[in-house]
């Protein structure tokens, strides 16, 4: 997409991102345009700092963070970033991404994140284009007819 993105997409490890694209996909068939980072908050936490924390600066309105196991990526970049922060859980080998998810969900107070399903990454872009629909009446408008179109079956 040539428009300034408004949805920052971060994930992990590059093994994230057989998920990820499907959040990417679904921003494409939104029209919502996206940047995509990888960036562990483990092995390159200078990286993420300073990539969640220009990210509002670069236009960005949203961001969705995905990670597995400690899947403290979202937290991370929470604590960076006044933008709200959409976490996708990725599901593991080890605990089926019950590890992530609950990393994700048990944030201590003053750095919230929405966090979807294991996996969610299409959810997690519909979410990110709602939230953008609360101030951008084409996204609302965008998502209203989404969910009209899966009605009609």
């Amino acid at each position: 997409m040539d428009a300034t993105p408004l949805v920052g997409i971060v994930m992990g490890s590059t093994s994230d991102m057989p998920v990820m694209e499907q959040c990417a996909q679904q921003l494409e068939e939104l029209g919502v345009p996206y940047e995509m980072v990888v960036a562990s908050a483990h092995r390159q936490p200078g990286r993420v700092h300073e990539w969640a924390a220009g990210a509002a600066d670069r236009g960005i309105r949203v961001i969705v963070a995905a990670a597995g196991k400690a899947a403290h990526l979202g937290g991370v970049v929470a604590a960076y970033t006044p933008l709200p922060v959409v976490t996708v859980p990725m599901k593991t080998s080890d605990l089926g991404g019950l590890d992530s998810l609950l990393s994700m969900v048990q944030m201590p107070t003053g750095v919230p994140v929405a966090c979807v399903a294991i996996n969610g990454a299409k959810n997690a872009a519909i979410l990110a284009t709602q939230i953008l629909g609360t101030g951008m009446p084409e996204y609302r408008e965008r998502v209203a007819r989404y969910k009209a179109e899966m009605a009609e079956g």
